[in-house]
């Protein structure tokens, strides 16, 4: 029933050098297909960028319980579901009850070591993402397509996949320098295998995404396949880059970040949906004019303890009837708000703001492993618009797409950079807010006829909650690590405290700093 074309359901079956993904990092072929083999077709290049795309939504070849990373847990291993952990549990938006976990307690508390599997997973996640694009690269140059008969229309679709696939490394290294800082760093020029990548410093990784994002926005598709890279994807990263400039670089963008915002905003390719809810929905595929990017999921054909899998169940319990979310036999009893979230909407229970989705009376978490503590958050669900549930093997997978980039960041990306000094239009900036809000109180009374910095960000906190944004947002703010902005159990205490400043930064994995002599560890760690 899902949308998703043959490019991306190919993933399960397709011929690709599968990679394994050890603790300290070395990749190795798992099988005994050459390069030559996989690529010797236009549709072994097919092939091939499905793999790339595919390890988005999929933590292997095989289904679940199948895992491309060794050392961690294979549902544990998705992307998504790794980076909501690290961007999300050690903010004022979500807690997670598992704190037996192993990983768990040091992003809930703010205490993370070097050896955190949840940060070593992340990390080894977005450079096995890496390793895949600079692989598919290595065999998509004019020699290769020549060298194995490959021409014309069949070449040109292979360069736009190649496209494609640099705005996903850019994307991938994105990460790494918001997360680490300063990764290991290689691509399709590096050697492989005869010596340990070198470090990267954050500001010389934040040129050379800029860079790539450059290079290829003219020849990325305006509009694609679902699911696929665009102009407007390209763009949309720029300006979440340029947004962040001063914390990466230590020099402010914010003119840039509000150019880009705009480009996306007047490409006329993009639109809000008219209702927010089912932004989050198993449906959210159709007629969906504010996604610029998105992770597919599908509950029979990419099946993943993952993704939105993820989302909804761990945040749905036996007492909230998982079968009305779409998950009759679901629900895990995980994450859940932290007061702070559902005090940003003031009084949660009556504010005519629709976007204000939590289930439970009490908003207080006074023991961090009960889940009934803190509110649950019901955004996500594996039901349509419609109100049918959505097909899916054992009641649990889902079938719900996570949109990385939609149109609402982009609004609220031009009003921070504008109101911070980048030029552009402040009456605009007021525009594109209410816009926003209008959708949300379905009329103008939520309209605001003024805004500051500080509103922008309490803005952020309604419309994007729980999509990944609260750590970065923090950090951009000043209000992550200081003590001017507590939540309760910020540093490990129950009224929350100020946090050691270097936590600005995730540590590298010890492991492969034991491993690769080129890295230097992150201050403080």
């Amino acid at each position: 029933m899902k949308k998703q074309n043959k490019l991306f359901t190919a993933i399960i079956g397709c011929l690709f050098l599968a990679s394994s993904c050890k603790k300290d990092l070395n990749l190795a072929p798992t099988n005994d297909i050459t390069a030559d083999v996989a690529y010797s077709t236009p549709e072994g290049y097919k092939s091939g960028i499905a793999k790339v795309y595919g390890s988005m939504a999929n933590t292997g070849n095989q289904g679940p319980g199948s895992g491309d990373l060794g050392g961690i847990d294979a549902g544990t291993s998705d992307f998504l579901r790794l980076y909501w952990m690290v961007q999300q549990l050690p903010t004022d938006e979500a807690a997670c009850a598992w704190v037996g976990d192993d990983g768990i307690p040091g992003l809930d508390y703010m205490n993370w070591s070097s050896s955190n599997i949840m940060l070593l997973g992340v990390y080894a996640r977005s450079i096995y993402q890496v390793t895949l694009v600079n692989e598919f690269l290595r065999e998509s140059t004019d020699a290769k397509l020549a060298s194995r008969g490959i021409s014309g229309a069949d070449a040109a679709t292979i360069k736009d996949y190649a496209n494609e696939a640099r705005f996903l490394r850019a994307f991938q290294y994105w990460v790494l320098m918001d997360l680490f800082g300063n990764p290991p760093f290689v691509t399709e020029e590096s050697t492989v295998g005869k010596e340990s990548p070198q470090q990267i410093s954050r500001a010389d990784l934040f040129a050379y995404v800029e860079s790539e994002l450059l290079a290829i926005e003219a020849n990325l598709q305006e509009t694609n396949e679902y699911g696929r890279a665009t102009k407007g994807a390209a763009w949309a990263l720029l300006a979440r880059l340029y947004l962040n400039a001063q914390v990466y670089t230590g020099t402010s963008k914010f003119t840039e970040a509000a150019n880009y915002a705009d480009k996306v905003i007047n490409s006329g390719k993009y639109s809000l949906h008219p209702v927010y809810a089912n932004l989050f929905k198993a449906d959210n595929h159709l007629n969906n004019p504010e996604v610029i990017f998105s992770i597919n999921y599908d509950g029979v054909k990419t099946q993943n303890y993952g993704g939105t899998t993820y989302l909804i169940n761990a945040a749905v319990n036996g007492d909230m009837k998982p079968e009305s979310f779409g998950i009759p036999r679901g629900g895990w009893g995980g994450n859940r708000s932290r007061e702070n979230l559902p005090e940003s909407f003031g009084d949660y229970k009556t504010t005519a703001d629709k976007r204000a989705m939590f289930f439970g009376d009490n908003p207080v978490i006074n023991d961090m492993s009960v889940f009934k503590e803190g509110l649950a958050v019901t955004k996500f669900t594996n039901i349509t618009s419609t109100g049918a549930t959505a097909e899916s093997i054992g009641g649990t997978f889902c079938s719900t797409d996570f949109p990385l980039f939609r149109l609402a960041e982009m609004y609220l990306i031009y009003a921070e950079a504008v109101l911070r000094g980048g030029t552009g239009s402040s009456s605009t900036a007021v525009n594109y807010v209410n816009l926003l809000r209008q959708r949300a109180y379905g009329n103008a009374s939520g309209n605001v006829s003024a805004l500051t910095v500080d509103d922008v960000l309490d803005e952020r906190a309604r419309e994007l909650y729980w999509e990944g944004f609260r750590r970065t947002d923090l950090i951009r703010y000043g209000r992550f690590v200081e003590g001017n902005y507590l939540w309760p159990y910020k540093g490990g205490v129950i009224n929350g405290k100020a946090v050691e400043p270097y936590r600005t930064l995730y540590p590298l994995p010890a492991s492969d700093v034991i491993a690769n002599p080129n890295l230097t560890q992150n201050t403080g760690y």
